[in-house]
């Protein structure tokens, strides 16, 4: 059995997770949602938290709990820091599962990566006085949300620190190295973004689809935890 450490993207905390651990935890596995700096409960400890704090957090929880056979998993904004632990943790990793997720890029951010260009997205955090805000319940349309689970995004999302967004990241471990699934969810776009795109093409990374949004975790809770789980079988 594995131990899966769960990190969810912007704005969100452990909680985003609630549907997916007890399916885990039910086949057996150890799960460990964590919540990164400056978001959720965590929000008022860390305001100004860079990702590379970020990855810290994600290090620390595998070291402080000695998880062995570890899967990673980083939705959204969090497979950048997902992806940086998972080169530090040596032979404690098992795999790394990306949901729907960016990539780090040595040198790169998120806001380097964003659709509309990396200035657009600065003016909007700088709006956000220091914050990304989180989207509004409309902006969560035409992902297979229904109308409870949009009020349950809505109400738990906490504004995203900035520097976590707009830090370039640093790689110990090529990406392509590390045995890795890919989930891309279907209504949030047909294909992986170019980055992705390459890695996909490597012998150690290997793509699973869902017909469903970009928030997986709450739209379909159990068939992205047999996923997970069907990801730890030799």
């Amino acid at each position: 059995m594995a131990e899966f450490v769960l990190v969810a993207g912007a704005w969100l905390g452990a909680w985003a997770w609630d549907e997916v651990v007890p399916e885990l935890r039910a086949a057996g596995h150890g799960v460990h949602p964590l919540t990164l700096s400056g978001l959720a409960e965590k929000r008022g400890a860390a305001p100004d938290a860079g990702q590379r704090t970020h990855v810290e957090d994600i290090v620390a929880e595998v070291e402080r709990l000695d998880l062995r056979d570890v899967v990673l998993v980083g939705h959204s904004y969090s497979g950048i820091p997902v992806g940086q632990a998972a080169g530090r943790i040596g032979d404690r990793l098992a795999r790394m599962v990306l949901v729907d997720s960016e990539v780090p890029v040595e040198g790169g951010s998120f806001a380097s990566g964003w659709w509309e260009g990396q200035a657009r997205f600065e003016a909007v955090l700088a709006e956000g006085d220091g914050f990304w805000p989180p989207p509004a319940a409309g902006e969560f349309e035409g992902q297979g949300l229904t109308d409870e689970q949009i009020a349950r995004l809505v109400a738990g999302a906490t504004p995203h620190p900035a520097a976590s967004l707009t830090e370039p990241a640093a790689l110990s471990r090529p990406l392509a190295d590390l045995p890795t699934t890919y989930i891309k969810c279907l209504l949030d776009g047909p294909e992986p973004n170019s980055d992705v795109a390459a890695l996909l093409d490597g012998k150690r990374w290997r793509l699973v689809e869902m017909n469903t949004g970009h928030w997986p975790m709450f739209s379909e809770p159990c068939q992205l935890a047999a996923i997970l789980g069907a990801e730890t079988a030799p």
